[in-house]
């Protein structure tokens, strides 16, 4: 696979510092348009944006999508609390700084989703605008697991997570079955062909990759975030999709999340998956279009 056939002529991989560490991003378009911030969830890295790349690009946006830390070509260092959340967001403050910029979009899928919405908290005078996708605000994602069964029964995988080692040795067991197969079967038939997984599977098995990814989990149960101010609410305009046939997250956390944005919108997708972006990237580009550009 070659960069430009997947993600047009402008795109280029660089390594970025910040934080402390180097993250491995593919930046594209035009370096003088509007910056906008794609953040990848579990299990994936930069690849899952791969069809917001090329159209943003396209339409002169300078588009950022990092592999996070722990991610893929990205640093993995050692220890839980380099996967606290505030040290997440801090990385993608760091890459504004990096390319001087004031201000950017941001649009964050599941455990990207996560990042988002604390950076929505915490450094909102950063942000334009915010768009969220399939993962609900961290606070209301905290009284489900404590008080909703079924919300619990979905994310038992979490508490999974928290064991030493197991969960390692389970994800690389034939040549990571138990990842690919939780893709293709919690998607839309077709929307992961055999290629991307491929590609995932090599982003996987990266040296520390599968201990830094599953150290996010570890991190959120037992590090808990230092904020800056004192707020979980989200004063910017926000834009949460969601696609409804969600196996992981259920759709009783939309409502309650976007309450907590002074200037929010939902947009379901009652045909797509958790893996929203990649199911439907025509809508969801469309819909990140029209938010970006005021329209919604």
């Amino acid at each position: 696979m070659s960069l430009s056939s997947v993600l047009g002529s402008s795109a280029r991989e660089v390594f970025i510092p910040t934080n402390g560490i180097r993250l491995h991003c593919i930046d594209a378009g035009s370096e003088d348009g509007p910056l906008v911030i794609f953040l990848h969830g579990y299990p994936e890295f930069w690849y899952s944006w791969r069809h917001q790349i090329r159209y943003f690009a396209e339409r002169g946006f300078r588009v950022l999508a990092p592999d996070q830390r722990g991610y893929n070509l990205s640093d993995k260092p050692r220890g839980l609390s380099a996967y606290r959340l505030d040290v997440l967001a801090a990385d993608v403050i760091g890459l504004l700084d990096h390319l001087r910029r004031e201000k950017a979009f941001v649009v964050g899928h599941d455990w990207g989703g996560v990042v988002a919405w604390w950076l929505g908290m915490q450094y909102p005078d950063r942000l334009h605008k915010l768009a969220i996708l399939n993962v609900p605000h961290p606070t209301v994602m905290r009284q489900h697991l404590r008080r909703n069964p079924e919300q619990r029964r979905r994310s038992r995988y979490v508490f999974f997570f928290q064991l030493p080692w197991l969960p390692e040795r389970s994800m690389r067991k034939n040549n990571w079955e138990m990842a690919s197969k939780a893709l293709l079967k919690t998607s839309l038939p077709g929307t992961f062909t055999e290629e991307d997984i491929q590609q995932y599977v090599q982003a996987w098995s990266q040296p520390g990759a599968a201990t830094a990814m599953i150290n996010w989990y570890r991190a959120a149960l037992r590090r808990k975030p230092r904020p800056r101010r004192d707020s979980i609410r989200v004063p910017i305009p926000t834009l949460l999709i969601w696609g409804a046939q969600d196996r992981f997250l259920g759709q009783e956390m939309v409502q309650p999340s976007i309450e907590l944005c002074d200037n929010g919108q939902v947009e379901r997708i009652d045909e797509a998956t958790h893996w929203v972006q990649q199911d439907m990237p025509d809508k969801v580009n469309r819909l990140l279009e029209a938010f970006f550009a005021g329209k919604r």
